[in-house]
């Protein structure tokens, strides 16, 4: 795979639509959890709302495009947080943001803060090691390799901003997030 591909290039055009689909996916599924982002886990995402959001990341989506490996570790990482997104959206949507935030943190409040770490971990650790033997048994140029870290970055969200929830909330309950 070419390090670089010249912009407004077929292959250009191409990693540009692949990444503002899974970018556009996340968009998405973010909106379906929380249209008013109170229950967006990353901060800047949160700050920059809707709007700019848009804006940075049809930014990032036209740089990164240039860029065949980090736009398809973008895009992986992108699909599987829209994709988990998903899965909870309903439940968000039905219950109401802030009812869905008070349920999550009742339910944090009365576990163990070793077990949600313990399953936080081994969750995040289990979908790492996918990516990782993507990783480990493929050239570093290739699209198997760029998958296998997306797939690691995206197991890292899902250790770092459940976590820094969590300790946000064990440390002022009150505290929104």
């Amino acid at each position: 795979m070419d390090l670089f591909v010249p912009c407004g290039s077929a292959a250009y055009f191409t990693l540009l639509g692949l990444v503002l689909l899974a970018r556009g996916a996340d968009f998405l599924s973010t909106w379906v959890a929380t249209p008013h982002l109170v229950l967006e886990a990353n901060p800047l995402a949160r700050a920059l709302g809707w709007r700019w959001g848009t804006v940075v990341n049809a930014v990032l989506a036209a740089c990164v495009a240039l860029w065949p490996l980090p736009a398809v570790i973008v895009a992986t990482a992108s699909l599987l947080v829209a994709a988990r997104n998903f899965q909870s959206a309903w439940l968000a949507r039905s219950l109401g943001e802030s009812a869905y935030r008070s349920w999550l943190g009742e339910r944090l409040a009365e576990t163990r803060r070793g077990l949600f770490l313990a399953c936080v971990v081994a969750q995040a650790s289990l979908v790492a090691s996918v990516g990782a033997l993507l990783v480990y048994f493929n050239p570093a140029e290739s699209l198997a390799t760029a998958v296998g870290l997306g797939i690691v970055t995206y197991a890292l969200a899902t250790v770092i901003f459940p976590v820094w929830g969590a300790w946000k909330m064990w440390r002022d309950p009150r505290e929104p997030r």
